[in-house]
Parts: C-alpha cells; structure tokens; sequence
C-alpha cells in the first residue's frame, strides 16, 4: 500500500477561467493520489483590504475547484496573505475550499484551528501535515479568539562586524520564536504515531535572492525532524531554493512559484514599494506585455514527486519546470536545454558547506542526496 505524491509550490491565478493555469501540467499532476499547494490569494468578494497587505488580488471561487481539479487538494494557506482581506476574506476563502473538496491547514478562526493538523487517508496510508508561517505582517496570526495562520515568528538580529567601521554591513542572524517552535515541535510529536508519515509545510525565506537560507528556516526545519517530520515542504521565496537531506529526510526550502499570473503595469512598476522588492534581485525588469512579472529566477521551479507507505518517503525526486510569459508551467522534457539549466541551479545552490547536497539527474527528474 503506498500513495503517490507531488507537491508544488505558491498557487495564485487571476484570469477568468483558473483552471486554464493548469492545462499543460494537468496529467502529470492527475498521476498523483494526493497533491500539495500552497494558496496565495483570498477567495472572496467580502471584506476590506488591510493596509499592511502589500501586493493583493480578490481570487475567484473557482480556484478552489481548479486546484481539487489538478489534483492539488492538500491546501496550505498558511501565509503572508491569508488575512489581506481581513478574517471576512479568510473565513470565507477557507469555506469556498471545504466546498470544493480540498483540506486545508495552517489558518483557522483561532490558534487552536490553525495549529490543528490535516490528516488524510489515501490507499490504507495516513498522512498528517501542518503548516506554519514566518512571513507575517502584524496581526495576520491567530490568537485564541482572532482568525489568522500558525504563527512560527522569527527575530533578527544585526551584528556589526568591525566595531570601528561604522555604516559597514552587518552579519544577519534569525532565529526562531521560542513558543511558536515550540507549539510546532510539540505537534509533530503528538501527530507522529497516530499517522504513517508527518509533513510539515513552512512559508518562509527571504524573497527573491538567490540561494541565501536564513538561519531560522533551517532551525525550524531541522527541529522539526528531530520530533519525527519525514518531509519539510518551503514555500514564499518565489524562486527556488537549496534542498537539503537532513538524517535523511529531505527539505526542499522553497518549491518556487508554479501557478501565479502576476501581470504589471507602469504605474505599479514605478511604485515605491516594488521598486523597494525589485533591488533585491537586480536583474528583475519588468515586461508589461507578461501575465509572469517575476525575476528570471524565477521562471525555474519543480515539482516534488514521491511514495508515501507505512514506512515514510521513498523514490523522491523533483520533476523541472519552466514558466513562461503567458504564466503557466511547463514539464520540461530531459532533452531541453532548461532541464540541464535547472538542474545546475539545484546544484549551486544545494552543494554549499551548510546544505552539502548532490543533485543528479533520475530520469526525467532530479534525485537530491547528502554529499556526507
């Protein structure tokens, strides 16, 4: 008995028919049993958009059926998003998923619901999985009797690296809430030996910037599978990042977009605050004729395929694929020039002293293994 599995990254169209995102992955993805997403967009036509939401879209209802159509029924909204439209937007976005047959996790109308596991049976195999969020603009967290995501805040910290060098730049520390990691932890604890495999889902990362790994994520993660977590699943960055084999389970730290229409306009081009995001990737330059206003990065994603058993996670391997300008992915065939482009990028940004990670190609994917 076992489970098929695949996992994708952020998830947000904005056309009229949502579906059509899917049309050229479909198949592959409908091979699956049981499929991830993480959602990025409010499904409602309800509430007030908050101020501190920065980049927003009302999604239409039908994206919660497109995704249960794709196959994509494991449903984190777990993220910077889930209150733009206040608890009104997110309430409602979490019945238009219950509607269409997908599970959610990571946000509820408390702590307790958001905190609260998904736990689904396919094939005789049971699965559970939590999702938490680091990437939280204030008051997007539950609390015991406000709607909002699980919470896994991170602090930062600058250290000035030559005392007598002033405006010199700093080294970056982050570390982990000690509550929120703590919740966390406990609840992989509590779900490992009631379901066959634990996975966790963590919205977290620094955007945009080529392979750096903050140090909570990997705290988080490597926390995680110390309490038993068999796959840690990233998300947020909207480029891919290092996957790293932890006491051999894998983390992949960012999935990268997969299904997000982001068309741009001047005036939103020329805005203070995208042109704050755009210099964390210096080679981002807008094409006002794209539904996929993103950095090249990003063009570049995968999918995570696997078997689930009684056992854990087998046969893992990450399947490329390419976006393109109309901002639907691609499988991109062993053959093409991007399947050896994107597989090099996994190596860059694996291989490193702290991931020491291998990535060789398996077929028409990529199998990730520890260098140690």
């Amino acid at each position: 008995m076992s489970v098929k599995f695949v996992a994708v990254g952020d998830i947000g169209p904005d056309r009229d028919d949502p579906a059509t995102i899917f049309d050229a992955v479909r198949d592959r993805l409908k091979v699956a049993d049981l499929g991830f997403c993480q959602l990025e967009v409010n499904l409602t036509t309800r509430g007030q958009r908050l101020p501190q939401a920065r980049h927003t879209i009302r999604g239409r209802s039908q994206i919660a059926d497109a995704l249960v159509d794709a196959n994509l029924e494991l449903v984190s909204f777990a993220g910077n998003h889930c209150l733009d439209w206040g608890q009104e937007g997110l309430l409602d976005t979490l019945a238009e998923l219950e509607r269409a047959g997908a599970v959610q996790m990571g946000t509820g109308e408390n702590i307790s619901a958001a905190r609260a596991p998904a736990i689904i049976e396919r094939n005789g195999v049971s699965i559970g999985v939590l999702a938490v969020n680091s990437i939280l603009p204030m008051t997007y967290w539950a609390e015991d009797k406000r709607a909002g995501c699980a919470p896994l805040r991170a602090h930062t910290v600058y250290e000035q690296i030559e005392h007598d060098q002033p405006g010199t730049p700093a080294r970056i520390h982050t570390f982990s809430h000690r509550g929120d990691l703590d919740a966390l932890v406990e609840g992989v604890r509590a779900l490992r030996p009631i379901v066959d495999v634990v996975i966790v889902s963590h919205h977290a990362g620094i955007h945009f910037v080529p392979a750096v790994i903050p140090d909570y994520q990997r705290e988080v993660a490597h926390a995680v599978i110390d309490a038993g977590a068999d796959l840690v699943l990233g998300h947020h960055a909207h480029i891919l990042k290092g996957i790293e084999v932890y006491k051999g389970r894998t983390i992949a730290y960012s999935l990268a977009n997969f299904a997000i229409d982001l068309v741009m306009d001047e005036a939103h081009a020329r805005s203070k605050g995208f042109r704050e995001i755009q210099k964390l990737n210096p080679d981002w330059v807008p094409d006002f004729s794209s539904r996929y206003n993103f950095p090249p990065d990003s063009a570049m994603s995968v999918a995570l395929e696997a078997r689930l058993d009684r056992d854990g996670v087998s046969d893992l391997r990450f399947v490329p694929i390419m976006i393109g300008k109309d901002a639907m992915p691609r499988i991109v065939d062993p053959g093409h020039a991007d399947f050896a482009r994107i597989g090099r990028y996994l190596q860059d940004i694996s291989d490193t002293a702290e991931l020491g990670s291998v990535v060789a190609v398996s077929g028409d994917a990529f199998e990730v293994r520890s260098r140690a």
